[in-house]
């Protein structure tokens, strides 16, 4: 079975279409909308891995059951940072948003959708692009370097701290 769902992106000021194809025909999907909870405040808990996500990515804000705004692009210091500052303004409900690990990030991509690869069911106006882990490289904590995850065809990348790339947040439900 396919399904299409579209999705609007934006290059620059230019809208261009993208068409989110989904195969379910060998496989279920990975991230289906029934493992989740909408707690109906723009976030939800994922009941098997017991994470609670922000739906709107960095820079974009949940209004009327969407996302919307410009997906802003970060690096990770400033993601971390930009996530530091919401925990001290208290604006998003809790005080301990962070830059989720690898794992965590991946437990949300949908391995049977393509541009994105995202339920965008759950996460609405999600871009086929690179979102920031806070994971480095085993035995090499200290380097300049961590883990993005393309929720597009690119997969996982390992790339410079300082490159700019888009975040969703995350925080322990328990």
């Amino acid at each position: 079975m396919k399904a299409a769902a579209l999705c609007l992106l934006l290059a620059g000021s230019a809208p261009l279409l993208a068409q989110q194809t989904c195969n379910t025909a060998s496989y279920a999907l990975s991230s289906p909308s029934s493992r989740f909870e909408d707690n109906g405040d723009g976030t939800v808990t994922d009941r098997a891995s017991k994470l609670m996500w922000l739906r709107c990515s960095l820079g974009q804000r949940w209004s009327g059951g969407n996302c919307v705004g410009e997906v802003g692009s970060h690096s990770l210091r400033s993601a971390q940072a930009a996530a530091e500052e919401l925990n001290r303004r208290g604006e998003l409900f809790y005080n301990d948003w962070r830059v989720p690990q690898i794992h965590e990030l991946a437990s949300i991509a949908e391995r049977q959708c393509d541009n994105p690869r995202i339920n965008l069911g759950l996460f609405p106006n999600t871009p086929a692009a690179y979102y920031w882990t806070a994971s480095s490289r085993p035995a090499r904590r200290d380097d300049t370097s961590a883990f993005a995850l393309s929720f597009g065809a690119g997969g996982l990348r390992y790339e410079d701290k300082g490159d700019a790339h888009h975040v969703r947040l995350v925080r322990s439900a328990l």
